[in-house]
């Protein structure tokens, strides 16, 4: 096999994740609906919303809503690490929405035998929010499905 093939191999059997931090447990996206990873800036309250939408912000001139994705999980977390918090920009179903995480810690690739299915229970996390539990050495990733956990309770 020569070594483009082996790149084209490698690139269908994996794919890459933004790792990110809540609390103590880490959690992935995929990369390909990553944008950017900021520093939260004023957050503008919108009445109204649901409770973890934290607001909007103005990013370059476009409107962004935020969602804190501790209260979107129910996860009740100390919040005195703050200097760590970060916006990571996704786009979903052409929405540019911002998630609020605690602190952003590398992208990784995983190949499909890295990946298991969700489990039934995954820390009070619904399972349909789940496409499946990444492993890396002896640690373990859940991988969220943004379009889910975004856009559930739409038809």
């Amino acid at each position: 096999m020569s070594a483009i093939e082996q790149q084209d191999v490698r690139e269908i059997e994996q794919r890459q994740f933004v790792i990110f931090q809540i609390g103590r447990e880490e959690y992935g996206v995929n990369i390909t609906q990553a944008k950017e990873i900021i520093k939260p800036s004023k957050i503008t309250n919108v009445p109204n919303t649901e409770e973890h939408i934290l607001g909007v912000i103005n990013l370059r001139g476009q409107i962004v809503s935020v969602v804190d994705l501790r209260k979107r999980f129910n996860m009740v977390i100390d919040e005195d690490e703050d200097e760590h918090l970060r916006i990571i920009t996704v786009l979903v179903r052409d929405n540019l929405i911002g998630l609020m995480v605690d602190a952003v810690n590398e992208v990784v690739w995983l190949s499909e035998d890295e990946i298991e299915p969700a489990p039934e229970v995954a820390g009070g996390i619904k399972q349909e929010f789940l496409q499946g539990v990444g492993k890396v050495n002896d640690r373990l990733l859940v991988l969220i499905d943004l379009e889910k956990l975004l856009f559930d309770n739409e038809e």
